[in-house]
């Protein structure tokens, strides 16, 4: 069973940076597609950034040039860097991962992100 394990949210102010890290464990194959997710006390969860297996990136608008996602394909890891916070980037984020042979993707625990302005 694979399993998604988040670390790295925490409170920032207006401006600042932090890194999420999610990793997989519980596959003996390297990651589809990786992605991070977010969902604020009053909104649905919305994409943030995927990443494949093959290093192919995508970002929501609201996040293009600030995010950047990245992994290391061997260890099945996924990263996203988080620079110029704003307030509205307060949420929980979630860890999402698509393996070969399984059709059903797996979401991570979340990790609370709070940036205070």
């Amino acid at each position: 069973q694979v399993q998604l394990v988040e670390s790295g949210g925490g409170l920032v102010q207006a401006g600042g940076s932090l890194r999420l890290s999610c990793a997989a464990s519980g596959s003996s194959f390297r990651f589809n597609r990786m992605g991070w997710y977010r969902q604020g006390l009053r909104n649905q969860r919305e994409l943030v950034a995927t990443i494949t297996g093959g290093g192919t990136t995508n970002y929501a608008d609201s996040v293009k040039g600030r995010f950047t996602i990245s992994a290391d394909n061997r260890k099945n890891t996924m990263y996203l860097q988080m620079n110029s916070l704003k307030p509205e980037d307060t949420a929980v984020y979630y860890c999402n991962a698509n393996f070969p042979l399984v059709s059903n993707d797996y979401w991570g625990q979340g990790t609370q992100v709070t940036v205070s302005s």
